[in-house]
């Protein structure tokens, strides 16, 4: 097994904090810039999976990256550099507590409720049907709340956000405008590379009145992604689609009877398995990017993932 990054401990020039999120390491200088280390560490149904993945980190940040530059002139967004495949220093914002989510077919979680019986989610009307991984006639928004760490997000409607206040009709409705127009880039881009963007989360802060795009965007862990050669011949014959996402993880995890449910134990990850993530990952960087991926060097990554953040803050008079 090749080594992966699942903790950072660095003292930086203006350091106020370090926030531990379920991947990333993020550093809060001068409460004016963001230090986003994202390690190797994964999670699924919210929870943080025992074992790291090899080359996951500068995977998403490096696909992230890549995707905030390719929709700034849609919105701004919290990125200043990428000083190494591992970390990306940007913009502290004052972040939005919902998360919003696009969701362009009815698959993932929104399937499994369905099939339940639910004919809406998150204040959204579903129409009877419909079968597994098809396409809404339009994307629709089911926003959920920011979990605190440890705490599942939970699904909420447009009227619930506006109505306690959480945030505001005006700004709920420019984010709901900002997030379709993400989408729809994000599948412009995809459906060039041959893939379809099936759903994604964003999520938006603010700085100095105006409204910034955070953390990642159409990375692995954030969207899913089917192939789009065959989609057709697979709806209509009724067999699975064919995907880039962590979807295989969580279905692995509840063939080991796990969904982050009270009383139910996390089982330990084959190394064979973690080497299949690892790898899958960097099929989806491949496939989304049109680029080879660079293996970074796995010896010493502490130290130059350091060195690398060091010489940006100081670039940056921190």
């Amino acid at each position: 097994m090749k080594e992966a990054i699942v903790k950072t401990d660095f003292k930086l020039p203006g350091q106020k904090s370090l926030y531990v999120g379920k991947v990333r390491d993020v550093y809060n200088i001068n409460n004016d810039l963001l230090v986003m280390v994202v390690s190797d560490r994964i999670s699924a149904f919210d929870v943080v999976l025992p074992k790291g993945i090899p080359y996951k980190g500068q995977v998403l940040n490096q696909i992230a990256a890549k995707f905030l530059d390719a929709t700034a002139d849609i919105v701004p967004n919290w990125k200043i550099s990428t000083p190494d495949p591992m970390v990306t220093i940007g913009h502290r914002c004052e972040p939005y507590p919902v998360e919003m989510i696009v969701r362009g077919y009815l698959t993932g979680s929104s399937w499994r409720e369905y099939k339940k019986g639910e004919r809406q989610i998150c204040g959204v009307p579903i129409p009877d049907g419909l079968v597994e991984h098809q396409k809404f006639e339009n994307p629709i928004l089911t926003p959920t709340t920011k979990a605190e760490q440890g705490a599942h997000d939970e699904n909420i409607s447009r009227e619930e956000i506006i109505k306690t206040g959480l945030v505001s009709e005006a700004e709920y409705l420019e984010l709901e405008r900002i997030s379709l127009a993400l989408f729809e880039r994000g599948t412009e881009i995809a459906k060039k590379m041959g893939l379809i963007l099936v759903d994604t989360k964003y999520e938006f802060g603010k700085k100095d009145g105006k409204i910034y795009l955070i953390d990642e965007i159409h990375t692995p862990d954030s969207s899913r992604y089917f192939y789009l050669d065959g989609y057709q011949e697979r709806q209509a014959k009724g067999e699975p689609q064919k995907q880039l996402s962590k979807e295989f993880v969580r279905e692995w995890l509840m063939k080991n009877d796990f969904q982050g449910l009270e009383g139910q134990k996390l089982p330990d990850l084959p190394d064979a398995f973690v080497n299949e993530i690892s790898e899958r990952y960097i099929e989806l960087f491949e496939s989304i990017t049109g680029e080879k991926f660079q293996r970074e060097r796995l010896e010493d990554v502490h130290k130059r993932l350091e060195n690398n953040i060091l010489k940006a803050l100081a670039e940056l008079k921190y």
